[in-house]
């Protein structure tokens, strides 16, 4: 009975078959085990997923941060700005048709300071000034809102009348232009080297209002009184301001109500800083003293 019992259990394998196992695995033979080797140098699947999915978190962050910095930066410090007409020519270049400058305009300066007789400012048009203002936005409802949205995050002009023109007066200052005296602040000859005669048409120093007379206006408190570079082909503070119909009989503007010919400084978006665009135009906006003699 013993006997039979043993002779039931199961057959053990031969030493020699597992000492032959480590023995290989042991060996120097680069060969040996090479499929096993090949096997851990590939990461799992699982792994490999893995990573993929943090570098596209990565690229989501980044991309998410590029653009709120950028709306960050053109809501707050800057933001490029295009010069639709010849209004402020030779100074910035602009007409119907051709390649208008591209501005960059400063939105910090005037957080701390407020504009002066000679800086050029990007500003909202008033509502006064805003008749015959043409929506930039598409007739297209999805595409008016593409472009909104755009707009939001700065890769889109805003949809509003913005103007660019020279500061001549600040509140509290008188300005006005006679043929005798030609434009004067308080009484007082400006300093103007930015006017061409080349491009006015006309040599200022024979025609120094560069249009008809008009005057005096005392421009109330925060607000100003703007004018083009160009000023024979300017819509500025003199084709807004209201005349007086005895003095229009006479051809002198802008004797009438002083705030619809200015504009307030709530209004004003920046300073004109540098031409970025074209190449050929690179360089500063420099402001002028103009209230200080030649």
């Amino acid at each position: 009975m013993t006997d039979k019992t043993e002779s039931t259990d199961p057959p053990q394998e031969p030493a020699s078959a597992t000492a032959s196992d480590e023995a290989t695995a042991g060996t120097d033979d680069p060969t040996a085990g090479s499929s096993t080797i090949t096997q851990t140098e590939k990461p799992p699947i699982k792994t490999r997923s893995l990573l993929a999915r943090i570098v596209f978190a990565e690229l989501t962050y980044l991309v998410v941060f590029a653009i709120v910095l950028y709306y960050l930066v053109l809501t707050f410090v800057a933001r490029p700005y295009l010069i639709p007409s010849e209004s402020m020519e030779p100074t910035l270049h602009g007409c119907t048709g051709c390649t208008g400058d591209r501005i960059m305009v400063d939105k910090l300066t005037y957080d701390f300071s407020s504009p002066k007789p000679g800086d050029v400012i990007v500003f909202k048009g008033p509502p006064s000034w805003n008749i015959g203002y043409k929506s930039i936005r598409s007739d297209n409802t999805a595409l008016r809102w593409v472009q909104n949205v755009l707009s939001f995050v700065g890769f889109v002009p805003p949809d509003e009348n913005d103007l660019v023109k020279r500061v001549v007066a600040t509140g509290g200052q008188t300005v006005e232009c006679r043929v005798a005296s030609g434009l004067t602040v308080d009484g007082k000859s400006l300093n103007q080297p930015f006017l061409a005669p080349a491009t006015l048409g006309v040599d200022p120093s024979v025609y120094p209002c560069l249009g008809p007379e008009f005057g005096p206006v005392t421009v109330p408190q925060d607000r100003l009184w703007v004018m083009g570079d160009n000023r024979t082909h300017s819509a500025d503070s003199r084709a807004h301001c209201t005349s007086l119909p005895a003095d229009l009989q006479k051809g002198v503007l802008c004797t009438g109500d002083p705030m619809s010919g200015t504009i307030p400084i709530d209004n004003v978006i920046g300073k004109a800083r540098f031409i970025a665009w074209p190449p050929s135009r690179w360089g500063g906006v420099s402001s002028v003293d103009i209230q200080k003699a030649g």
